[in-house]
């Protein structure tokens, strides 16, 4: 298929810039009405896609089976669609506050580093991006801090914005106590069409636990994985309750989901390599899940990435360590899940063609459109996308 078949139209306005809030209404002593916001994840809509029925749900149903106009069916309603005995899989991976603003030496100078990933421990050498790219060589000294305790001093160059830097921090020799002092000065990873269209360009402090799953466990990603993110400590709870299992793998997410694409023949798009690792624990649970005819749900395109990668000819998820740079586009033959859950993503995303591929391309598009016709959200704090196979 062609970069260009994934092309829409999406207003500025549906593009999420904060999580899901809701408005709540108390009464005082006084009897006086007060009216406050409090973010609520899983109270983000969903819309529903029945993938052989070729079928679209939006609104939530009556007695009897009657869909209620304007009465949109919600995130928590996901359980409803699941019976005992099915399991969902989850990324576990940890954000970390990988934006750090600082200063060049001698001019103070303004720049941003954002924080790829650690490459070596003792000698707190680390892959970063830069800006501004052109000013930032080799040999340059940065500063985060106002007393220059956390200075970086640049070794290489990487590509056009990346750099190779170690960071001139002693504190005995004591790596936990380097990364706690580096991650104080930095915020949360916000996607640049976030931050950019904020008034304030920055992350807030609630942004660091707002773009974190609450099953966030192993540290590693500087993107969260979008779709676990609507998840809250509740809703894990009625699944638990309801007898559907939780299965969790690692895949850190990278930068790379967010890269345009430059060439209309998909075929020769090359997809950044990402870390990933499924043990023999979530191997075990999804497998015993297939074999006794329950279903098995990926929640999000990380998911459905990683056990792409990881499964068998048998359809068997197998243990994997190591990385993956899989790109997932229409057509594709799926081997493990039989539904997913997914955001809704901006135009040409690549996240959006592994949408396409496990849905279907003309029933995905068409979702996407009564998406943008009816005010669904969209990004990493949009709404979301449940894909059946019935």
């Amino acid at each position: 298929m062609k970069l260009s078949q994934f092309s829409f139209k999406l207003p500025e306005a549906q593009v999420a810039l904060y999580p899901h809030k809701t408005k709540r209404v108390v009464k005082t002593s006084t009897g006086e009405e007060r009216t406050f916001e409090v973010t609520r994840r899983d109270e983000a809509r969903l819309m529903v896609l029945h993938r052989k029925s070729e079928t679209i749900e939006m609104y939530r149903k009556d007695e009897n089976g009657n869909p209620i106009e304007d009465e949109f069916i919600e995130f928590k309603d996901i359980v409803n669609y699941f019976d005992e005995g099915d399991t969902f899989i989850f990324n576990d991976t940890k954000v970390f506050p990988a934006r750090l603003y600082g200063t060049k030496e001698k001019t103070d100078a303004k720049i941003e580093v954002f924080l790829l990933r650690e490459l070596n421990e003792e000698m707190r050498l680390w892959d970063v991006l830069v800006e501004p790219a052109r000013k930032i060589r080799i040999g340059n000294k940065l500063f985060f801090d106002e007393v220059n305790e956390m200075v970086a001093e640049v070794i290489d160059n990487t590509t056009s914005r990346g750099r190779t830097l170690r960071f001139l921090y002693d504190e005995d020799g004591q790596h936990d106590v380097f990364k706690r002092s580096l991650f104080a000065l930095g915020e949360a990873p916000l996607p640049r069409y976030i931050i950019d269209k904020r008034e304030v360009h920055h992350a807030t402090e609630e942004d660091m636990e707002d773009f974190q799953c609450v099953f966030a466990d192993k540290e590693g990603a500087v993107t969260a994985p979008a779709t676990g993110l609507h998840f809250s400590r509740e809703l894990m709870k009625r699944l638990e309750i309801r007898g559907i299992n939780s299965a969790f793998i690692t895949l850190h997410c990278g930068l790379g989901n967010f890269h345009e694409i430059e060439v209309e023949d998909l075929t020769k798009h090359k997809m950044d390599s990402e870390q990933m690792h499924i043990r023999a624990e979530a191997c075990a649970l999804v497998n015993k899940t297939k074999q006794e005819g329950h279903r098995v749900c990926a929640v999000g395109t990380s998911v459905v990435k990683a056990t792409e990668t990881a499964v068998g000819t048998d359809g068997m998820l197998k243990e994997y360590e190591g990385w993956t740079n899989k790109f997932i586009f229409p057509p594709y033959d799926f081997g493990l899940a039989d539904s997913m859950i997914s955001n809704f993503y901006h135009s040409q995303s690549t996240l959006l063609m592994e949408t396409c591929a496990f849905g279907g391309y003309d029933l995905v598009m068409e979702a996407y459109n009564l998406a943008v016709k009816h005010g669904y959200m969209f990004g990493c704090y949009g709404d979301a996308l449940l894909i059946l196979n019935d």
